[in-house]
């Protein structure tokens, strides 16, 4: 068993998908449109086959993202390297995102960086050794 897809309420949609298209190198199908439903979403596949699901829908409330909230709290991208990791926080940071985790090695041996994507959830970029 793996995971098929993790989706996110976004509202903004065209940005959610530029950044994880454009730095994390997912591949987007076309925008599905609902009109009845005000409803529009993008899968987006990454290497290994793992879909995130981007939705936006006219009647969800927007309301802020707390770290520490209940339910999904962050997901990871996994990076061939050490310096990988290094260079894609870099990238973010040029970028305009914000790095809520600096690049540090976890009590559980992974090297890791968390940004925040447009809509500020947490996104982990890691290597383990």
């Amino acid at each position: 068993m793996k995971i098929h897809h993790i989706a996110i309420w976004t509202f903004r949609l065209e940005e959610m998908k530029e950044f994880y298209t454009r730095y994390f190198k997912g591949i987007s199908n076309e925008k599905y449109i609902n009109p009845k439903k005000g409803f529009e979403s993008y899968f987006l596949r990454f290497e290994g086959g793992t879909d995130l699901e981007l939705m936006s829908r006219t009647d969800i409330r927007n309301t802020p993202i707390e770290e520490n909230r209940r339910g999904l709290t962050h997901f990871a991208f996994s990076f061939e390297s050490k310096e990988a990791v290094l260079q894609q926080t870099e990238l973010l940071r040029s970028a305009g995102y914000t790095i809520a985790g600096e690049p540090r090695t976890s009590g559980d041996g992974y090297f890791e960086s968390v940004v925040l994507d447009p809509d500020g959830n947490r996104i982990e970029c890691v290597f383990k050794a």
